[in-house]
């Protein structure tokens, strides 16, 4: 797999589906460093797997609870990223955002909580579609996105704003 072309995206399905949640509050965006698990190190948004029998908006709620022990009040949905790895992983991820939060963000065996100004967003030690999608949800637009990845590398990918 060399790029994009080489995958049949009309019957791609996900082997995981997961979701990213953002609290974006007072000009600020709550995101955390990952402590463990897919993208250890890096910075993002809470978010996970989806669990059987729950819905994507439960697993959005919940991941947040876990990960940050805090909870989005009324996650809206803002699109979604299909990312295929050369290595033949491939996960379907629902981003949501929220503006308010009840609770207080708290570290975690999963992630530690860091809020950023909005035009201070940590790009460097994000996933490299983040620099992508993520400004275009910030400005209230709707997304699709395929990516393809080797490992950590961005080797292909379509911004769709819908």
């Amino acid at each position: 797999m060399q790029s994009l072309l080489d995958i049949d995206w009309s019957r791609w399905q996900g082997k995981d589906t997961a979701t990213l949640t953002f609290i974006v509050q007072d000009g600020r965006i709550l995101l955390m460093r990952k402590k463990r698990g897919l993208g250890a190190g890096k910075i993002n948004g809470p978010g996970g797997r989806l669990e059987p029998g729950e819905s994507v908006l439960e697993c959005a709620i919940r991941e947040v609870q876990e990960e940050l022990c805090i909870t989005p009040v009324n996650p809206q949905f803002c699109g979604e990223s299909l990312f295929q790895f050369v290595d033949d992983y491939s996960i379907h991820v629902h981003t949501y955002m929220a503006s308010e939060f009840t609770g207080t963000p708290q570290e975690t065996e999963e992630a530690i909580p860091l809020w950023f100004a909005l035009d201070q967003i940590p790009y460097g030690e994000m996933w490299a579609d983040d620099i992508l999608w993520l400004p275009e949800m910030l400005k209230g637009n709707r997304f699709k996105g395929r990516y393809l990845f080797d490992h950590d590398r961005m080797v292909d990918y379509q911004l769709e704003i819908v």
